[in-house]
């Protein structure tokens, strides 16, 4: 056989078909751009992005009907590729290779996209895998990947700059092919970070399609009805899995089946005649086709760069029912605001639910959000979400506000002597945000228990008409409404509302840093308001490309119903022992942080930024329908935990600090690089505590500080005013 001009096979993705390639082929397509800008991404921690990568493959250069399969492998070639998974050594890997004289020939050395190294070698003839491994182990003093090199294993593609070292053997075979001993062992053999040979459909992993599947037909079997929804599976599974029997047993779930069980179903299941892709697998497709960032490669700068509002994808292809469509149709940086906004309103629905927190108390969902930006930040995408959330508390209240109108207008048109109609004492939950404190009194009294809600599209709207003084009454019971407060009012008049009610009041806003300033001044930081918001902030708009959104379907915002109706059905006391095992630990930590560095800013809005993180990853739990929380709800807990402490340190931070310096009763906060306990000699005195910081501090501030260490173990006293340190505490 002649030289060939084909050296590998490339695939689009992960789990694409995988056709023969030339040189100039792959060396184009490692010079693309958007490869480069990816495999940043991926490195950045963007890793569900790394399955959508082009892959090759180093053992084979052929496959029949280009499927990537030890089965269907037509050219295998004498080959081996080995990883290094220790990040950060491929030059030095080189090196050894290099003045050791590898007695391998090496045809390839690059760094992968998360700076470990791959080095692909020929596999002389009578050496197997593992002898070539132990022997490039010797050579380089790193330890490769010891899980066997099928024929149809692949390689992610890394951009050009990634090669360290390339032969023009690499590019080239000759001869017949012979198969080569160890490389076509263990069919079973993956890739630790490849779940399977071909693991997605239309860039969809078959596990999510399952996922769905199950959540869309009654959950996953129970023992008695297995064989029969598995069946059902893989019907409509065998229609995107080209009828291959060895595709779905690897896919499909076993569900408590032995192997041979699953295999039995799966060749019924082949047997049936193929009627083509069911409407419901249709639906599943599209559905969660719509949750994918298809646009990707085409992002701006500004979004690649700035991960602030950036839902994990991990995180988001996992979102609950609900949540998940909220985010349809969204820009990348956008996703935190958005979900920022319909987090009140969603506790709203859920205002039946209580839970216990960390210190053992009880407590309703109440939360509050302000989504910031600049004028034409793309806010609206916010409000879009709101109103189909709001969906059905604007229908209720429309019902409630006729029979209102109608007494009124019965009242005003009734004769001189004629008895008042009695008032209907409707229930209206959904209010302006500049309701008067009169009428959000009667609004209380007539709620039944119920939370009710505003939505703000001008946070200056509410400043403005809400003035001095009804603006501090409305400070108050927005603060109230955090823990379900009482509140009330006294008038000697018919014309004014009076009574005492408990305060059940969300709300989300929209508004300008300006609109925010004039709210939250010096003079009324400390009451407590800022730190029980959840502030989000949009991105950066200024000499940005105009963003590009998405539309929801009518199937999107059916489910965002089924969401709203899963959340009112909900109610009782719901137990979540993981959350708050979680959410304690956080704010441990917190408090920890704030200590080194005596930071009073931290310390004070740690507090309530885990009561905040703690509910969202209640009403996430609500939405999953599971009995107890998933590692999914854990995480988004204390994701929304974090980002609240920023947002609130970052806008309220300063303001508060000042005003706690005013009262002398606080210190500096910490610098970037060092804390305070860190920074002081191993035996201090009260002294060395204010100087490191250049702080003015009074002696009570100073004892305080020094008593908290002592009481966490971190110092002893020695002499009167000398204490020794007496552990390193860990950032």
């Amino acid at each position: 056989m002649g030289v060939s001009k084909y050296f590998t096979t490339i695939g689009r993705g992960h789990g694409a078909p995988c056709q023969p390639a030339t040189r100039e082929e792959w060396e184009s397509l490692r010079k693309e751009p958007w490869l480069a800008q990816m495999c940043e991404r991926i490195r950045k921690g963007d890793e569900q992005l790394k399955h959508r990568l082009p892959v090759w493959t180093p053992h084979c250069a052929e496959f029949k009907d280009n499927h990537r399969a030890i089965a269907d492998a037509l050219k295998p070639l004498n080959r081996l590729m080995l990883d290094f998974d220790e990040k950060g050594h491929t030059d030095e890997i080189l090196s050894s290779l290099t003045v050791k004289q590898s007695p391998l020939t090496v045809l390839l050395v690059e760094e992968s996209v998360r700076k470990g190294t791959h080095v692909l070698v020929e596999l002389p003839e009578g050496m197997t895998v593992e002898q070539a491994q132990e022997m490039m182990a010797t050579i380089t003093g790193f330890t490769p990947d010891k899980a066997v090199k099928d024929v149809s294993r692949c390689i992610y593609m890394v951009p050009h700059d990634h090669t360290k070292y390339v032969s023009e053997k690499l590019f080239t075979f000759e001869g017949e092919i012979r198969k080569v001993e160890g490389i076509a062992k263990g069919e079973e053999e993956v890739l630790k970070d490849e779940v399977l040979p071909v693991s997605t459909f239309k860039d969809i992993p078959y596990s999510d399609i399952i996922a769905e599947w199950w959540r869309r037909n009654g959950g996953e079997p129970e023992a008695g009805e297995r064989n029969v929804k598995l069946h059902k599976l893989a019907v409509n599974l065998r229609a995107i899995c080209d009828n291959k029997k060895d595709l779905l047993l690897a896919i499909m779930p076993k569900c408590g089946l032995s192997e041979t069980e699953l295999k039995s179903i799966i060749d019924s299941a082949c047997k049936e005649n193929p009627k083509g892709v069911s409407k419901m697998m249709t639906s599943i497709i599209d559905y969660l086709t719509l949750t994918i960032d298809h646009a990707d490669e085409e992002m701006n700068d500004e979004e690649d760069n700035d991960n602030t509002n950036t839902l994990p994808i991990s995180l988001k292809r996992n979102l609950p029912i609900g949540l998940k469509e909220s985010l349809v149709g969204v820009p990348k940086n956008m996703q935190m605001p958005v979900l920022c906004a319909v987090m009140p309103i969603a506790a709203t629905y859920a205002d039946l639910v209580s839970v216990r927190y960390c210190d053992g108390m009880e407590q309703k969902l109440g939360l509050m959000s302000i989504i910031l930006g600049d004028q034409a930040s793309g806010k609206s995408v916010c409000k879009n979400a709101v109103d189909v959330w709001k969906r059905q508390l604007d229908e209720d209240d429309a019902l409630a506000r006729k029979r209102e109108e109608e007494w009124k207008e019965r009242k005003k048109n009734r004769k001189a002597n004629e008895k008042a109609p009695e008032d209907p004492k409707v229930l209206i939950r959904v209010l302006p945000v500049t309701v008067s404190c009169s009428t959000l009194l009667k609004r209380f009294k007539n709620s039944c228990d119920h939370t009710l809600y505003s939505f703000g599209e001008e946070l200056d709207t509410l400043r403005k008409t809400n003035g001095a003084g009804s603006w501090s009454s409305k400070y108050d019971i927005y603060r109230l409404s955090f823990d379900r407060g009482e509140w009330g009012q006294d008038y000697n008049s018919d014309q004014a509302e009076s009574g005492v009610v408990r305060v059940a009041y969300n709300w989300t806003m929209l508004g300008t840093y300006g609109a925010m300033r004039k709210c939250f001044k010096a003079d009324n930081i400390e009451n407590g308001l800022s730190s029980r918001i959840l502030v989000a902030e949009m991105p950066d708009s200024s000499f940005a490309k105009m963003p590009k959104f998405g539309k929801r379907t009518l199937d999107d915002e059916a489910k965002i119903q089924e969401a709203v109706n899963m959340l009112r059905k909900a109610n009782g006391l719901i137990d979540t022992p993981r959350l708050r095992k979680a959410i304690a630990d956080w704010v441990e930590e917190k408090r920890v942080e704030a200590a080194k560095d005596i930071d009073r800013v931290k310390d004070t809005y740690r507090k309530r930024a885990a009561v905040i993180g703690f509910r969202c990853g209640v009403i996430f739990h609500l939405l999953s329908g599971k009995a107890k929380e998933s590692q999914q709800c854990v995480d988004f807990a204390l994701l929304m935990a974090e980002y609240c402490l920023k947002g609130q340190i970052k806008m309220f931070g300063e303001t508060l600090l000042s005003q706690l310096e005013n009262d002398n009763t606080t210190n500096q906060r910490k610098s970037r690089n060092k804390t305070v306990y860190e920074q002081l000699p191993p035996v201090f005195t009260k002294d060395d505590v204010r100087s490191f910081k250049n702080m003015v501090c009074s002696t009570s501030a100073i004892n305080m500080i020094i008593s908290r260490w002592l009481r966490d173990g971190w110092i002893k006293k020695i002499d009167f005013n000398k204490w020794q340190k007496i552990m390193q505490v860990t950032k």
